[in-house]
């Protein structure tokens, strides 16, 4: 009942707008703070581990200078992704939008020392001397990294902690420490095809006060495969979807458990159909069930 309600609450809030009228991009609450954050984010595995090129980091230039501009702020990366997290180290202070971004990493290591060394990496290619959110990657020695990001939390390294992973069978886990460790984010992977999230983990989310980033929206590319050359139904528009990309992002971000979800894109035009998506109306439960029942008969 609490996240029906939620939902209503989300599509009430679906539509934000500025001073000047003008649509903004609809943002969620960390609970752990209630400081907000644009509800769609930029995720960069596969996408920003390129060389030094100038030919080969303009696209992902002009990606981070239009995501700024549309609104958004929630950048999330790795030591795992190559050289993601020095190409956007890089081009943010080309930009001059470091204070714009809202940085999220991750230690993937073992061992504490290494685990220390590696966050230092991470703070020395991102350019900044605090991380706004790190987190353990696919839960890699979670117990020594949390006892040392407590610590670097509480000296002001990092403004949040969390943990990580990508896979369904990796949900035990993510629920144990969700219920028996202080957590501010968990990610995980959740998308209108791949809902066992929403059995427990988003509900068990709300319960904690733990903010949720989702990975693997479009899960690899799969999703458009399925609906390559396949109209969107006219039923979409009613909450001003405007493309499939804008669908199965628009499922995401209306579940209210959902803080912020981080698709991942080298492609100027996709990013800002991507941000689309966090503008207008959200669908509502009954329209949530008649979308992943649409996608079950494609």
């Amino acid at each position: 009942m609490k996240l029906l309600l939620g939902v209503g609450a989300a599509l009430t809030m679906g539509d934000p707008q500025d001073a000047q009228g003008t649509r903004s991009m609809i943002k969620r609450s960390i609970p752990s703070t209630h400081e907000e954050v644009p509800a769609v984010g930029l995720g960069t595995s596969g996408t920003f581990d390129v060389g030094s090129r100038p030919d080969e980091r303009a696209p992902l230039k002009d990606v981070l200078r239009r995501f700024v501009e549309m609104g958004g702020s929630v950048v999330d990366t790795s030591p795992m992704y190559g050289n993601a997290e020095t190409v956007i180290g890089d081009l943010a202070a080309e930009l001059g939008v470091q204070r714009s971004l809202f940085l999220a990493t991750k230690v993937w290591t073992s061992g504490r020392e290494e685990g220390i060394r590696q966050m230092g990496r991470s703070m020395d290619r991102l350019r900044t001397k605090r991380i706004d959110l790190m987190q353990v990657h696919n839960l890699v020695d979670w117990r020594t990294h949390l006892k040392t990001l407590r610590e670097w939390k509480e000296a002001g390294k990092i403004r949040y902690l969390g943990i990580t992973h990508y896979r369904i069978d990796a949900f035990d886990a993510l629920e144990r420490l969700m219920r028996t460790e202080n957590l501010d984010f968990v990610q995980l992977n959740y998308s209108v095809e791949t809902r066992d999230a929403e059995k427990r983990l988003l509900p068990l989310a709300a319960d904690t006060g733990t903010a949720v980033l989702v990975n693997r929206p479009f899960e690899d590319g799969a999703l458009f495969q399925k609906v390559r050359g396949k109209p969107l139904p006219p039923w979409a528009a009613e909450f001003e979807c405007e493309s499939w990309g804008q669908f199965f992002l628009k499922y995401i971000l209306s579940h209210p458990a959902v803080t912020c979800v981080i698709p991942a894109t080298s492609n100027p035009k996709h990013l800002v159909d991507n941000m689309r998506a966090g503008l207008g109306r959200l669908p509502d439960a009954m329209t949530r069930r008649r979308m992943w029942e649409y996608m079950g008969h494609l």
